[in-house]
């Protein structure tokens, strides 16, 4: 394949999507009808397994300090002032997260990842992807990933397969613009899907483009047209699902959303659990402001922490009483930790030597604290885990094989996780 720009807002011939949908306004009109429900259903048995598989990925933008959430050190010179507190697990957590301690039953912490990008785009990529930035290959996000492993289980998704709710995530790489993610704000608003002209000149411009469209692909320009053509078919499918409903969270009772928590992260969260049910693979939720150079404590005590608790522990139960949470992975977690040393101007810097990511859901082991690090935070010890094994940790967790081979845009063979193994403590 080309190889694609890694804005995830443009298609492989450099299209930008709101040049795209600028010339699909109003393409309800023409919206296809939807797949059976009935095909969804492969005889393939490893289909059926995974048929209602799913992930939401909680995305912690900046660099959590862990040390100070899943991983406190209240006996070190510089453990902070947080103190721990007992959970419905079998380990502690801050005492700023009561709500979610009481759902630590569900959920796993990874305390022993360890590395090497503590720079901010480096360890965002390499956290998405498993793989570190490289300029000869676009290396694809979990959301496209599992997105693209998984769709096949379920053809009557009539929406994106790939969510990106309150910030944008990593894109598809070599695997093409189908799995890019589709980005939404918390509110459900999805953009430049304002209906702008009537239907009958959309009509005519789809048909013109539609013209256009063929002829580059009759002439075997390049992989752009082709391309092309699936996004303007799945967007004319989406305009007019009823599926989309899934986006509008303020349907919900008043009662489930101050339950969230009435912010954005709350109403991403909600809206993630609303999107799962409707069979969307992979969503991902935002939450920034992590990045605590100074003032931490604070910041974390009134600001982080409180909507953080509100909102995840809300949509853990809420999995879990919904019956979801058996096929539903939950990922916590940003680019890296933070340092055990509090610096001058009361903050924590990047620290990606020992840090912790939160896992739950998909058969996962729950209640478990996995590895430790030393008295003082500063390394792991004994195992360290990587982003490759908790990527493969996720894949296997939903079933997906970790000898799936992918191609290149450059001709390599490209495994999954970049062939990692799993974090075996979190499988029986």
């Amino acid at each position: 394949m080309n190889s694609l720009n890694r804005n995830r807002f443009q298609t492989p011939n450099g299209m930008s999507r709101r040049h795209f949908f600028s010339h699909l306004a109003g393409a309800s009109a023409l919206a296809g009808s939807a797949l059976t429900l009935g095909n969804a259903f492969a005889a393939n048995a490893d289909i059926l397994r995974r048929n209602r598989k799913s992930a939401i990925l909680l995305w912690m933008g900046g660099g959590p300090s862990t040390i100070d959430l899943w991983d406190l050190k209240p006996n070190a010179a510089t453990g902070g002032p947080f103190k721990p507190i007992a959970t419905n697990g079998d380990l502690q957590i801050c005492e700023h997260l009561p709500m979610i301690a009481q759902q630590m039953d569900k959920l796993s912490i990874v305390r022993n990842m360890s590395t090497r990008e503590a720079d901010h785009m480096r360890g965002r990529y390499y956290m998405h992807t498993g793989f570190v930035p490289q300029p000869s290959i676009e290396y694809p996000s979990y959301g496209s990933v599992i997105s693209h492993q998984l769709s096949d289980t379920r053809p009557e998704l009539e929406i994106p397969p790939f969510i990106s709710v309150g910030g944008g995530s990593e894109g598809p790489g070599f695997l093409g613009m189908a799995w890019a993610p589709f980005d939404v704000d918390s509110n459900g608003n999805v953009r430049n899907l304002d209906m702008g002209i009537e239907p009958s000149r959309l009509t005519e411009r789809v048909q013109a483009l539609a013209q256009l469209e063929n002829r580059f692909v009759k002439d075997k320009r390049g992989s752009a047209a082709a391309e092309h053509v699936k996004v303007v078919q799945k967007t004319l499918q989406l305009l007019n699902s009823e599926q989309m409903s899934a986006f509008k969270v303020d349907q919900e009772p008043t009662e489930v959303k101050e339950r969230y928590g009435q912010n954005n992260f709350g109403r991403g969260c909600l809206m993630a659990r609303r999107l799962v049910e409707t069979g969307v693979p992979f969503v991902e939720v935002n939450l920034g402001g992590w990045d605590n150079h100074q003032n931490i404590f604070a910041t974390l005590e009134n600001n982080l922490l409180p909507t953080l608790d509100r909102a995840m522990s809300a949509l853990t139960e809420d999995l879990s009483q919904r019956g979801l949470l058996q096929d539903t992975a939950i990922i916590w977690m940003g680019e890296f930790g933070r340092t055990p040393r509090i610096n001058g101007n009361t903050g924590r810097d990047h620290w990606a030597r020992s840090w912790s990511v939160v896992v739950g859901g998909a058969g996962m082991k729950p209640g478990i604290a996995v590895g430790q690090t030393s008295d003082d935070g500063t390394s792991v010890d004994g195992t360290s885990y990587t982003s490759e094994n908790l990527m493969a940790t996720i894949c296997k967790s939903l079933g997906i094989s970790l000898d799936t081979t992918f191609t290149s845009n450059n001709n390599r063979p490209i495994k999954i996780a970049n062939g990692a193994a799993p974090i075996k403590e979190l499988f029986s």
